[in-house]
């Protein structure tokens, strides 16, 4: 569990806190295996015997203070008695986790029976869109072969199709048998039977074990539903357009249902993998991408507000039914017409899942994203809370769960990977904040409760053959984290003690949801003006504004915060954000879903991994096995004065090498595998939480634009003509003029 604060040193009071203009929070990865520092968890079991806080429900921690009869809470203070059974156990303190580190991690005992508890394999179904093109199904079945590598062999699976009918396969006999259902075409109407009348549940489901190579040959079969098919299910359309048939909220719905019943019997979670190639046109959850036209341009409506809402509450409902039935759903649009994500995707981020979109089928990371997903471990059931010491609390909580609807400040996540990340911040409970008297600094607990499923030891029988293999096991799991802070005594204390990294991550959140709310352009306002309140507090506490003349036109303003190096990087991190696709605008060519999957994407990234996406990370090296500098600006200039023969761009989705016009020709190219760079590039791709698409460009004979895109703090930047295009020296230069004028 990976915890990072804005400020490893708190403000005392609210004043501070407003003075200082920065965000003050913490971002969660809780099923991160190492804390930030590296440091693994201390184990443990009896996670149920941990006593808590009568007061405020806190676990005990190594920050209480343990009495021979009683312990003071760390967070509120009270004094609570001790069990004699605890008395006995803390009497011996090496022996439990909770006296050994403020990190632990607590078996809990499965609730329910034993044989209940073993019922647990792991199911997935895919679902693939037929009403696509033959190059889209050649994609998906090579994605599944790497998901089939990736599976355990207890695992069930299940292969479905949608178009204006639902397919279901049956694998387990000697020859693949598909079963259709048709999709009724109103949105109002349902299925004409159910999907467990037009095959059993468990004959769909079936082991990866046995039934590999037949999975694999019924994918073989897959064959896109041909335009006369689709034409006589759809009928004409609108005006004679021909509505295609691509019924997915049906067929989602459906298969909730079907796969609702064997809830907590057969599996514990189910995942559903949905592959689109377009949007939903058939049947229930049908959606309108006529809004994705012209009519907005003559209405004189905020395209890039117009498009952020979904415009059906369909899809959120469905989630809610995944989740009643034990589902997370992660969709793969790969397509590059207007699918409108923005109403499918609270399907998959409710749900616990993921949102993909690949623009087309020839460079598409598909394949190696499947099985580096399906590889690695992830957590189910999970609750997350957050608790503090008295003097402040919670405010905004952000990321991809739901929240509890009878208590505060806990979150459901429904499946939880390493990866993923949350963000909160906080506010003061009164006006008073920290005392400057009393030595009781600022604590946070974070309890993260979640389920993982253990594979069966095959070393349990030896030598025995047991009639039945062993089954899947479910664990249930405590994890505590206790911090304690520091608070700053002056302003300058808070400026030293920030992470630049965690405070863009809490203002990516703030902004998505306030673009969401209001619009890409109040997004953009927002991050324009937080620049400038912040730079102006800074200025007015160090006194460094300067009046020459007495006047303030020509008054100069420290924007680069030359006082300040951890506030140093802030100015080029939001000037990279405003020009990220995130925030741009409409007109300049950002297609509405790539806007949507990159909110989607960067609301779950932890903070250094967002840092790469928002102002990528440009290394030089003077031959492929030497780094010559760690970091440069992302500048035609500055590739020019390093002077450096090869550069290394990570931007988290894509690596480039680039090797420029006036490298020595007998520098190998590509680099070879054996080298440093190759090292460092296979390092990263493995640590990655989706595959990052790989380029080798040479400077004078390949074409560089891809590579120069990413030079973002040119003035000559050749954009669609819009003014808003700017480079990053003239930025400064109007964040100058908006400081002066707020100082006024």
């Amino acid at each position: 569990m990976a915890v990072r604060a804005t400020m490893s040193r708190f403000p005392t009071d609210p004043d501070a806190q407003e003075g200082s203009g920065l965000p003050w929070g913490v971002t969660v990865t809780p099923f991160a295996t190492k804390d930030e520092n590296g440091n693994p968890p201390v184990y443990g079991s009896d996670g149920h015997l941990l006593p808590r806080c009568e007061n405020c429900w806190a676990y005990f921690n190594t920050y209480c203070e343990l009495e021979q009869w009683a312990w003071n809470c760390s967070l509120c203070g009270t004094l609570n008695g001790l069990t004699s059974e605890a008395i006995t156990r803390y009497s011996q303190p090496q022996s439990c986790a909770e006296m050994m580190s403020s990190f632990i991690d607590l078996e809990l005992p499965v609730e329910g029976s034993e044989e209940e508890s073993m019922q647990a394999r792991p199911v997935y179904v895919a679902a693939i869109d037929l009403s696509s093109s033959e190059e889209f199904l050649e994609l998906i079945k090579s994605a599944l072969l790497a998901a089939l590598e990736a599976l355990a062999p207890e695992a069930l699976f299940g292969l479905a199709t949608f178009s204006h009918k639902i397919g279901l396969y049956d694998v387990q006999g000697p020859v693949p048998i598909v079963k259709n259902v048709f999709v009724p075409a109103d949105s109002d109407a349902s299925l004409p039977i159910e999907l467990e009348d037009a095959m059993p549940l468990l004959s769909f489901l079936a082991p990866v074990e046995t039934c590999k190579d037949r999975i694999v040959s019924a994918l073989e079969t897959l064959k896109p539903t041909t335009s006369w098919e689709r034409t006589t299910a759809a009928g004409q359309g609108l005006d004679g357009i021909l509505l295609g048939g691509r019924g997915f909220g049906v067929a989602m719905e459906a298969l909730f249902n079907y796969l609702g019943s064997e809830y907590g019997n057969t599996f514990a979670l189910a995942r559903v993998f949905a592959f689109l190639s377009g949007p939903p046109d058939y049947g229930a959850g049908q959606l309108d991408t006529r809004r994705y036209g012209e009519q907005y341009a003559s209405k004189g409506e905020d395209a890039d507000r117009a498009l952020l809402p979904e415009q059906t509450p369909f899809y959120k409902d469905l989630a809610a039914v995944a989740v009643q039935a034990g589902v997370c759903v992660d969709i793969f649009a790969v397509t590059n017409e207007y699918t409108d994500l923005a109403s499918l995707k609270f399907l998959s981020i409710e749900s616990g899942g993921s949102l993909f979109l690949y623009s087309n089928t020839d460079d598409s990371t598909l394949p190696q994203d499947m099985y580096r997903m399906l590889s690695r471990p992830y957590a189910f059931g999970c609750i997350l809370r957050l608790r503090t010491s008295s003097e402040f609390r919670p405010g905004n909580s952000y990321g991809h769960f739901f929240p509890d609807p009878q208590y505060e400040n806990v979150q459901h996540i429904i499946c939880c990977d390493s990866y993923a990340t949350y963000a909160y911040d906080f506010d003061f409970a009164n006006t008073v904040g920290f005392s400057r008297h009393t030595s009781e600094p600022p604590m946070l607990q974070i309890a993260f409760q979640y389920t993982v499923v253990v594979p069966p030891d095959e070393l349990s029988t030896p030598g025995s053959v047991s009639a039945s293999r062993p089954k899947h096991s479910l664990k249930r799991r405590l994890r505590i984290r206790t911090l304690q802070y520091l608070t700053a005594q002056n302003i300058s204390e808070i400026y030293d003690s920030v992470d630049p990294e965690v405070v863009l991550s809490v203002l990516v959140h703030k902004v998505i949801l306030a673009s969401l709310e209001q619009g890409v352009r109040e997004g953009r306002m927002l991050l324009h003006d937080w620049l400038v309140i912040l730079i102006a507090q800074y200025n007015d506490a160090y006194k460094l504004v300067q009046y020459r003349n007495g006047s303030s036109t020509t008054a100069h303003v420290d924007v680069a915060f030359s006082q300040c190096p951890q506030l140093q990087p802030l100015p080029r991190l939001v000037f990279a954000l405003l020009r990220n696709p995130l925030l741009r605008f409409h007109e300049e060519g950002v297609h509405p879903d790539y806007r949507i999957y990159l909110q989607c994407l960067f609301s779950a990234l932890e903070p250094s991994s967002l840092h790469r996406a928002v102002y990528p990370v440009l290394t030089s090296y003077s031959t492929p096995d030497k780094q010559a500098y760690p970091r440069h600006s992302l500048s035609r200039a500055a590739l020019i004065t390093s002077g450096s023969p090869i550069f290394f761009l990570d931007a988290f989705t894509t690596l480039i090498v680039f090797y420029s016009s006036t490298a020595d020709p007998i520098l190998p190219y590509p680099p070879p595998h054996d080298c440093l760079l190759r090292s460092t590039i296979n390092k990263l791709k493995q640590e990655r939480s989706i595959t990052p698409k790989l380029l080798f460009i040479r400077g004078g004979q390949d074409d560089a634009t891809a590579f120069e895109n990413y030079l973002i703090e040119e003035q000559d930047v050749e954009g669609s003509g819009l003014t808003s295009v700017m480079g990053f020296v003239s930025f400064l230069e109007d964040i100058t003029r908006s400081v002066l004028e707020y100082m006024k």
